[in-house]
């Protein structure tokens, strides 16, 4: 498949690229709607990520795309991108079939009642082998210019760590996509990591502490909105996936808007106003584009389902870029409490 077959190629302004943060959700195989619009920004040229913070599949797709900066350009970064993607597909083995995902749920149940220490004595992992062949971490860490934050939980503590510089390894990826029921924990400097997506989905405050871009741009995976009440037990548990891991995003999402406030009444003022900063936030979702979806397809990895998610993820940055482009380094492309907050929360 050729990257740009079918697709316009926009990098049509000689304006200097705008600096932005992004922040990437995590989601297993629906991070390849990540790719797309990470593929289509990235071609596009506008825009220019200087800082990332991501989680989980996130992760994975900030070091491809970290590697292949460094080894060539913007379009090194889309190459890795979708050698990455290829080699998830290659190594999915019986979850390229047809129809495998819709065994999930039983799947999922079934891990529920075991431990992955039983199913899983020697604890395998086929990520580690994609990561070690896919990815050259001394090229995600030389990457110019762009910082990166990779969210883990820990085990004892229930508190979120963000491996950044060079603590971002192999590991550091594995512990931020280590989901309980399934994968052995990761152990890092004495200490066993799970998912981060319980603690930040991404997390956000990295990008606040560090000089990173003051315009935020959230690419969401896990559906914030879904109308009527899930009935079947599947629907119900895709559900409470869904806002399981979303929770943490939208607590920091709660406090950013809470800070912008003060900011914009003047109610803080002097050193501590300083110590604020005005932030532009703007948000690609997922929401349309994956309802159809239910979470048991996170963990289909065939190529064509892989692709389409590419797909969608290309036309909903598209979508975005043809509205907001514009508006970074001038003003939030969303209002918070609108888009993302219940009224009176």
């Amino acid at each position: 498949m050729s990257r740009a077959a079918g697709w316009p190629n926009n990098a049509m302004t000689q304006r200097k690229p705008r600096p932005v943060s992004l922040a990437l959700q995590g989601g297993g195989a629906h991070g390849a709607f990540t790719w797309g619009v990470l593929d289509r920004l990235l071609e596009d040229g506008r825009i220019e990520p200087r800082a990332i913070s991501a989680t989980s599949a996130g992760a994975m797709n900030a070091c491809a795309m970290a590697m292949g900066r460094t080894q060539g350009g913007a379009d090194g970064a889309r190459e890795a991108m979708e050698q990455f993607w290829n080699a998830v597909s290659r190594a999915g083995g019986p979850l390229r079939a047809p129809g495998w995902a819709r065994l999930f749920p039983w799947i999922d149940a079934f891990t529920r009642l075991t431990s992955p220490y039983d199913l899983n004595p020697f604890g395998y992992d086929p990520l580690r082998n994609i990561l070690e062949r896919q990815i050259d971490f001394e090229a995600v860490r030389a990457c110019p210019d762009l910082k990166l934050f990779l969210c883990a939980t820990c085990v004892t503590s229930g508190r979120a760590r963000i491996f950044s510089g060079e603590e971002i390894t192999l590991d550091a990826v594995r512990a931020s996509a280590a989901l309980p029921f399934l994968d052995h924990a990761v152990e890092i400097d004495g200490e066993p990591y799970w998912d981060g997506g319980f603690t930040g989905n991404p997390a956000l405050w990295p990008l606040f502490y560090e000089d990173t871009p003051a315009d935020l741009l959230i690419v969401h995976i896990n559906p914030l909105h879904r109308p009527g009440t899930p009935r079947s037990a599947e629907d119900i548990m895709d559900r409470v996936n869904e806002i399981t891991f979303n929770t943490s995003l939208l607590a920091e999402l709660r406090a950013i808007a809470f800070v912008q406030d003060l900011i914009g009444s003047g109610a803080v003022t002097g050193p501590r106003r300083e110590r604020l900063r005005s932030l532009n936030v703007h948000s690609i979702k997922a929401d349309d584009a994956l309802k159809a979806w239910p979470a048991s397809t996170k963990y289909d990895t065939s190529w064509s389902f892989l692709t389409s998610l590419r797909d969608l993820g290309r036309e909903t940055a598209q979508t975005w870029l043809d509205t907001h482009a514009d508006d970074v380094g001038v003003r939030s492309s969303i209002d918070l409490k609108a888009e993302f907050l219940h009224p009176g929360s």
